[in-house]
């Protein structure tokens, strides 16, 4: 198989795999003991923590560990919510549906800014948000079409009016630089099975001195931010996944990312009519290429290309049976008939130059197959939920 859903999870690192090994398998004992082998556990999780630490540029104790992105990102908002004033939450309209859910359901509210055809934030319309809104959440990169968001100048203007910036990097973390103080953000929400780390793990940035209300209470654990008996061995492969990418980013991976896909894309251009690169071009994840094919439907494509050995989707919208474009898509205008032939493929630093070529034929072939049996016109589409 040719994995091209990245942006869905990631395989594990062989020096993930390895560096977590003695934790599922000896290292059992509870990091909040007082025996050698707790007080090991507990040293392991705070090597991890100061490595997250360092790749975000922020320090450790500003690191909470979580079970993952959602869990990351509730927690942020929950936090926000609690010692913000009064007024809606300012959130982009492209979000992921962890912090779009969780705004929807705060009694205060939410408002929604729009993004441009692009998929870009609509920063005239961001600055007029602005006005009497309680914080802002606005996510780094969008997990489908993988467009970047301004996050700088987000930081900045909210940074005028006295508003708290929470960001989901959960997509952007690997495949961009995001160091925390840089932005000024004050939370950050990341994952470690987005970067070849395990499922089940995930961290949050809190900025020092922040007003902080945890989301789970309990035993206390995690400096008394996120109760719950700590996840060593998860814990320690997003430790090693991060130094993994710190070292990778000062040999510029991100190029080597950008270069398998721009090459993938450029066979498919130059090979098929009638195939649409959704996104702001300047502006997209080095992995990300979103696709719109006319003349077909993504249920079909997905189906003929999983026969062929090439896992990609047709985005992370969650609308299984939804005969309707995602609503990143139509936040972005792109109409029914495109969006609903649609697909993401999204590579990882494990990915080759020759998979990437091999992927192109395949998806070339799959196309045009089936444009000859369904003719003009796209039928209905059944979108699948990664």
């Amino acid at each position: 198989m040719i994995h091209l859903d990245a942006n869905a999870s990631t395989p594990l690192r062989p020096e993930v795999l390895e560096a977590m090994l003695p934790w599922l398998r000896d290292g059992y004992a509870n990091p909040s003991g007082t025996y050698g082998a707790a007080k090991r556990a507990r040293q392991a999780i705070e090597l991890a923590r100061a490595e997250v630490a360092q790749w975000l540029g922020a320090q450790p104790e500003e690191i909470v560990f979580t079970s993952g992105g959602t869990e990351s990102v509730n927690t942020a908002l929950h936090s926000l919510d609690a010692h913000a004033g009064p007024g809606p939450a300012l959130v982009s309209a492209i979000e992921h549906s962890a912090v779009l859910r969780y705004a929807e359901a705060l009694p205060r509210g939410l408002r929604l800014v729009p993004v441009n055809e692009g998929g870009r934030l609509d920063m005239e319309a961001f600055s007029e948000g602005l006005d009497g809104a309680a914080f802002v959440s606005v996510m780094a990169a969008n997990n489908e079409t993988g467009v970047i968001q301004p996050l700088r100048e987000v930081c900045a203007m909210a940074r005028e009016r006295g508003l708290r910036v929470h960001t989901d990097a959960v997509q952007a973390m690997g495949k961009i630089p995001l160091k925390v103080r840089e932005l000024g953000l004050d939370l950050l929400s990341l994952s470690a099975h987005k970067l070849h780390g395990p499922k089940g793990v995930g961290a949050l940035y809190v900025r020092s001195g922040l007003r902080f209300l945890p989301l789970l209470i309990g035993g206390g654990q995690e400096g008394g931010r996120r109760s719950g008996t700590e996840n060593t061995a998860g814990i320690v492969g997003l430790g090693v996944a991060a130094a993994i990418m710190c070292k990778q980013a000062a040999v510029d991976e991100h190029a080597a990312l950008r270069h398998l896909r721009d090459a993938f894309e450029a066979k498919l251009l130059d090979e098929l009519a009638g195939v649409t690169v959704n996104g702001d071009l300047g502006h997209r994840l080095p992995n990300t290429s979103h696709l719109s094919f006319d003349g077909c439907e993504a249920a079909g494509l997905l189906i003929l290309l999983d026969e062929a050995g090439i896992a990609c989707s047709a985005g992370s919208a969650c609308m299984s049976g939804k005969q309707r474009p995602s609503h990143v898509q139509v936040a972005m205008g792109i109409d029914e008939m495109r969006a609903r032939s649609s697909l993401r493929f999204s590579f990882s630093t494990l990915n080759t130059m020759g998979e990437a070529f091999a992927a192109a034929v395949m998806v070339k072939r799959a196309v045009e197959k089936l444009r000859r049996v369904q003719g003009p016109g796209v039928g209905a589409v059944q979108v699948y939920c990664v």
